[in-house]
């Protein structure tokens, strides 16, 4: 057996590499965690899709290790026999007799054993090749390609092109045409076989395999750049570990709405606010507050700060729009601080930057604050809602700070001034204020 030359990456290392990736590490972090260097582990990354390319479950022991090699490698050098080298290792000395027969070095003309290249040749030994499906089956190959890109069509059946795209080996820009086509999922072409196929058992494949042939380098049954035609048109598969720590830095275990109070869940009590931004024009923005009760409307009065839009913007400079993490906390503080104590229990948002700092904010408005878990609007629903409203009168695409302070109060008490159905048909500002009136009369009762 001629050897290539240098023996490849050991198993071992990129196994913990591959590890790294699947706990969400970055390729640069997991590259350098196992020891290679960083351009190394992100063309590990790319070659393989995303995916790892072998099991990343741990070596069952049956197969020498890299680290028997090297003990058997030393020992040999130093003249140990068979027997005793099997007795150090725990095993059979059949199994070291095999290996230093068919593993060791002929380059120099004579049998010497070195553990790189007896890892690298038990390896190439071990390999199973085996041809994939979509390579071998081409009807189910064309099937495939097919519901992945093939052309739409008007309803005459005269086919529609699309916008003309070029495929550059990465994800699609932001405000770029994309590749238009049937654009059906792994999974929905896998189950729509059955239907289509249903006595012909060749005609089916697992979704999973389908993932591979688009992602994994190597495996040539379909075209790499038919990822563009799946719906997010990932260049890359994204480890779903990677997905669980996308959350906000400044958010903590403690802050989380499953740390809420269960009273606010029910709505029973008062008290318990929902808060959001609403976007326009230039980075401009209203910040809205809703009790979840009684779905009174509070609306945040956001101007830009001095310098936004005078001269060229600077990159990393401080936010002037109005809405950075300062301006939104003491424009939430400043309203829910004129509030009596009872009506200020509590105040969920989602992870958005602007709310990092909610540490100060809970301590000068005394409310706790609270977030939703990421991309989970549903746990804000009032405040969803109730920005759904607020479009009518200010429309996305417009430029928000053109609005002054009583324009925002205006629109607020219009809200507040709509009967509700929900509320039995009383409006936001009536069920507010009979809250109010009611803990002031239990106040009046209760004293001596």
């Amino acid at each position: 057996m001629r050897s290539p030359g240098r023996p490849p990456r050991r198993r071992e290392i990129e196994r913990l590499f591959w590890a790294g990736i699947a706990a969400g590490l970055s390729s640069e972090d997991a590259a350098l965690a196992c020891g290679v260097s960083a351009p190394v582990g992100t063309r590990w990354f790319r070659d393989g899709g995303g995916m790892s390319p072998l099991s990343l479950a741990p070596p069952s022991g049956r197969y020498l290790s890299f680290a028997e090699r090297e003990e058997i490698a030393i020992m040999t050098a130093l003249g140990r026999g068979v027997r005793e080298i099997a007795r150090w290792l725990d095993r059979s000395p059949s199994t070291i007799s095999r290996e230093l027969r068919r593993n060791a070095a002929t380059r120099a003309g004579r049998l010497e054993y070195r553990a790189g290249v007896a890892q690298w040749k038990a390896e190439r030994a071990a390999r199973r090749p085996k041809v994939s499906k979509l390579a071998a089956n081409e009807r189910l190959h064309e099937y495939v390609t097919e519901h992945l890109s093939g052309m739409i069509a008007r309803p005459d059946g005269q086919p529609v092109p699309g916008p003309t795209t070029r495929w550059i080996g990465r994800r699609h820009g932001r405000r770029q045409d994309r590749r238009w086509g049937r654009a059906w999922s792994p999974e929905q072409i896998s189950a729509r076989l059955v239907l289509d196929f249903p006595d012909d058992e060749l005609m089916r494949i697992f979704h999973e395999a389908i993932y591979q042939a688009l992602y994994v380098q190597g495996r040539g049954a379909l075209a790499r750049e038919l990822v563009a035609c799946l719906r997010t048109g990932r260049a890359l598969r994204v480890p779903r570990a990677r997905t669980r720590g996308r959350g906000k830095k400044f958010v903590g275990p403690e802050v989380m709405i499953s740390q809420r109070p269960a009273e606010a869940a029910d709505r029973a009590v008062p008290g318990h606010w929902e808060g959001d931004l609403i976007l326009g024009l230039q980075s401009s923005a209203i910040g809205t507050l809703v009790e979840r009760t009684t779905r009174y409307v509070m609306l945040l009065h956001l101007p830009p700060m001095s310098g936004h839009r005078q001269g060229p913007r600077t990159k990393n400079g401080p936010a002037l729009a109005g809405h950075c993490a300062e301006a939104v906390r003491d424009a939430t503080a400043s309203a829910i601080a004129s509030l009596p104590e009872h009506l200020r229990r509590s105040l969920t948002w989602d992870q958005g930057a602007e709310m990092a700092q909610h540490a100060r904010l809970a301590v000068d408005a005394g409310v706790g604050v609270y977030f939703c878990d990421p991309h989970s609007p549903w746990q804000r629903g009032t405040n969803e809602n109730t920005n759904g409203l607020l479009r009518q009168y200010f429309p996305r695409g417009t430029d928000l700070s053109r609005h002054p302070r009583e324009d925002l109060e205006a629109v607020a008490a219009a809200l507040n001034g709509r009967p509700r159905k929900t509320l039995g048909w009383r409006t936001p500002a009536e069920a507010f204020n009979d809250h109010l009136l009611s803990t002031q009369q239990g106040g009046v009762a209760t004293t001596p």
